[in-house]
């Protein structure tokens, strides 16, 4: 018997699962997240979806991953014109260049979170003193595409130099991280 699935943000409306968004809601959508590695990657990847589909950023992750040096926010805080322009010209990802000037800023801010606090972990997690938040949601419909903690964190993102995190993108990633926890309770992946 197949196991039930939410929709993960797409209440209104079909939506047809690939088998990579299919493995995304299962073992990672929703799920806490403390490696500061794939809490920048995820930063990045949500960026990018701005005005695409989330299938589209997870059939060309791994080109992402590539392109992007692993998502290593040192190496990707380096990145100078050339580099940007080296980007421009890669086929596998979206080739865009606000985003892509995006993830270099987004990787410089990165690292000063860091050096502040120790680790972007310790930063984002604050919010919520490490708890995740539950919304019990029990139909697609009840799911907000913001609410006043994604506009928190969007203000102080944007204050700090982050690119890209508007309070719509940014609840999409503190659900892709796992701070926020919309599977409907009838998910069996909840």
């Amino acid at each position: 018997m197949e196991k039930k699935r939410c929709n993960f943000g797409f209440a209104t409306r079909e939506y047809h699962f690939t088998p990579k968004a299919l493995l995304y809601h299962d073992t990672r959508w929703c799920k806490p997240e403390h490696r500061d590695g794939e809490l920048f990657a995820m930063l990045i990847l949500e960026g990018m979806q701005a005005g695409v589909s989330w299938n589209l950023i997870l059939e060309k992750e791994e080109n992402f991953r590539r392109a992007f040096d692993g998502f290593d926010p040192k190496t990707v805080a380096s990145y100078d014109e050339q580099k940007v322009e080296t980007l421009l010209q890669d086929s596998g990802i979206i080739r865009n260049r606000s985003k892509i000037e995006a993830a270099v800023a987004n990787a410089r801010a990165f690292l000063r979170v860091q050096e502040e606090f120790g680790s972007f972990d310790k930063f984002i997690w604050s919010f919520t003193d490490g708890k995740v938040i539950d919304h019990h949601l029990s139909a697609g419909e009840e799911m907000p595409a913001k609410d006043a903690l994604s506009e928190k964190i969007s203000a102080e993102l944007k204050r700090r130099g982050f690119k890209f995190v508007g309070p719509t993108i940014v609840y999409s990633y503190l659900q892709g991280i796992g701070v926020v926890n919309d599977h409907l309770e009838d998910c069996d992946f909840r």
